[in-house]
């Protein structure tokens, strides 16, 4: 049969739908992939069909429409046959799809005891990207997860997949720690053993462990029993010497190579931690296509990951992925089937008994050098309720959106005297249109004498819109405009001091509930003078408010009796 007839056969298969069909339409893929296929010398003067890519792509393609009619076959209970069906699907794809590679490696365990498929759908980000990885889209990807949710475990499967789809390249595994490295060496024999619990053999027919050594943690995988100088896969510690012991044809893997968070607090030891990256882990790299994959705990913007990042940035060869434990609306983005994972409760409990800062780097992926915060909380002043006399005045600064990424931020502050109590703040990075009907709205609310707003780039404009929006809603803000022209950094490190002095900022157990005023909250309890900060609006913002509130006082009136 052509290819033509392969293809229309298995779509009338399909059309029927019944288990038998399913089969039938499976064999006729298997036929189809080797349509056309050509055979070439290949390694070891052996022969080695090249496939048509046409036909593989097409093949691979309708076997993925017959598994999700096998699969719903078996949601509605059409039994063991159907099942088979989804299975059989699964291996016809999984030496080419990580994804599947992942679902029928277990399928012969219980289901409670499945790694992937209980944490599939939180991983799927990271399963994609790893197969961009493989797939040479990408040459460098860095993962940051909380403890404890599968990352290192992922990439074991990883390394098994990659090693039964290339056992004549080396992949190297290097880590700060010995116990972990030798976990890894049994985890990857468990996987690797034909008469365990996986079905790595079926993937990879005739490939096994052909060498091993628990001593220098190799292991050497193959059709024959000949052993290679550098083996299919070789780990080492950071720090120990590997050279002329281990090289990286294939994949550098990284996993935790900084020690404990007392490593990561010193300059010093992160920078001679990145000389040593270099020198024992990425010099063993044999030529340019070599992958990297990094996992780590945050702990620094100096550790590996981090200056990594940084180095990359704006190449579409590398991706970094960061997932915190909690999301947005302070939930949990690991909460597993079977007890797996963290549940809300047990991360906002792990939150409350460990400091921010620590919280931030562990769970939430957050990197901050704790010794370069700018503001500690315990340094500013805090409020419940506004005073009940009547303000000196209402003023508001405007930070306006320059970016994507940016956020326009604007707080309002009640002015008492020489105090000045944040009250209502907007720190929004959507669309300009709906940043400047809620900028509008809240000056007009909230009855705000007075706002000046960055003339920056856009922000002259921003002003005129906004003026015309409270003017048509009957506010009384006087609106002006300022160019900054002081630098940045400067600016939020000089008037940091009287933000400390004269701001009071809501109680965390009453701002805690305001999303935009919590985020703002975040943002100045992590800027750091060390580093590169993510997000400095809100800071600035505050930094251009000292200016403006020493050119605000506004005197009072006041009827007072007589002394004489």
């Amino acid at each position: 049969m052509t290819a033509e007839q392969y293809e229309k056969a298995i779509e009338k298969a399909l059309k029927c739908g019944d288990v038998d069909a399913l089969k039938d339409a499976l064999q006729m893929c298997r036929a189809l992939e080797r349509c056309d296929k050509l055979t070439v010398m290949g390694k070891a003067y052996e022969d080695e069909d090249v496939l048509d890519e046409k036909n593989f792509q097409t093949a691979h393609a309708l076997s993925r429409q017959i598994r999700a009619a096998a699969n719903a076959l078996v949601k509605r209970g059409e039994g063991k046959d159907a099942l088979s069906v989804y299975y059989d699907c699964q291996l016809f794809e999984a030496p080419y799809n990580f994804d599947s590679f992942c679902i029928y490696l277990e399928k012969d365990r219980e289901p409670s005891k499945r790694f992937y498929l209980p944490r599939r759908k939180q991983l799927l980000p990271l399963v994609e990207a790893l197969q961009d990885l493989e797939d040479g889209k990408l040459y460098i990807l860095g993962i940051s997860l909380a403890p404890g949710v599968g990352k290192t475990t992922l990439a074991e499967f990883f390394l098994a997949w990659t090693s039964g789809k290339h056992p004549e390249l080396a992949s190297l595994v290097g880590s700060h720690s010995f116990p972990f490295i030798d976990g890894m060496y049994g985890e990857m024999l468990r996987i690797f053993d034909p008469m365990g619990e996986y079905c790595w053999g079926d993937v990879f027919p005739g490939m096994h462990v052909t060498g091993k050594s628990a001593r220098s943690r190799m292991i050497d995988i193959g059709k024959g029993n000949k052993t290679k100088r550098f083996m299919t896969i070789e780990m080492g510690t950071i720090g120990s010497n590997l050279a002329g012991r281990v090289r990286a044809t294939n994949l550098l893997y990284c996993d935790d190579l900084v020690s404990s968070i007392e490593q990561a607090m010193s300059r010093e030891r992160m920078d001679k931690l990145w000389q040593q990256y270099y020198s024992d882990l990425r010099q063993r790299k044999i030529g340019d296509r070599v992958k990297e994959l990094h996992i780590a705990t945050r702990w620094s913007v100096h550790d590996v990951l981090g200056r990594l990042e940084l180095e990359y940035e704006g190449d579409h060869y590398a991706r970094f992925i960061k997932i915190p434990a909690l999301n947005e609306d302070g939930e949990s983005n690991f909460d597993y089937p079977y007890g797996l994972g963290y549940s809300t409760k047990q991360l906002l409990e792990q939150k409350e008994i460990m400091d921010d800062v620590t919280f931030r780097a562990l769970y939430q992926n957050d990197p901050i050098e704790r010794f370069g915060l700018l503001y500690q909380p315990d340094e500013l002043r805090y409020y419940f309720e506004l005073p009940e006399a009547e303000p000196d005045a209402i003023i508001a600064i405007c930070d306006t959106k320059e970016q994507g990424a940016d956020y326009c931020s604007m707080p309002v502050f009640y002015q008492y005297g020489s105090d000045y109590y944040l009250d209502t703040l907007v720190y929004d990075n959507g669309k300009v249109e709906a940043v400047q009907g809620k900028v509008a709205n809240i000056l007009v609310d909230k009855k705000v004498q007075k706002c000046r707003i960055e003339s920056n780039r856009g922000g002259t404009l921003f002003a005129q819109d906004i003026q015309k929006m409270v003017s048509e809603m009957g506010g009384i803000t006087s609106i002006t405009t300022k160019w900054t022209q002081t630098n940045k950094e400067t600016r939020i490190e000089v008037n940091s001091g009287w933000i400390k002095s004269h701001v009071l900022f809501k109680d965390k157990s009453i701002y805690e509930k305001d999303k935009e005023y919590k985020a703002a909250m975040t943002e100045l309890f992590t800027y750091t003078m060390l580093g590169k900060n993510k997000h400095d609006d809100f800071c600035d913002c505050l930094s251009m408010f000292v200016d403006f509130a020493s050119k605000s006082t506004t005197n009072r009136v006041a009827i007072l009796k007589r002394t004489f």
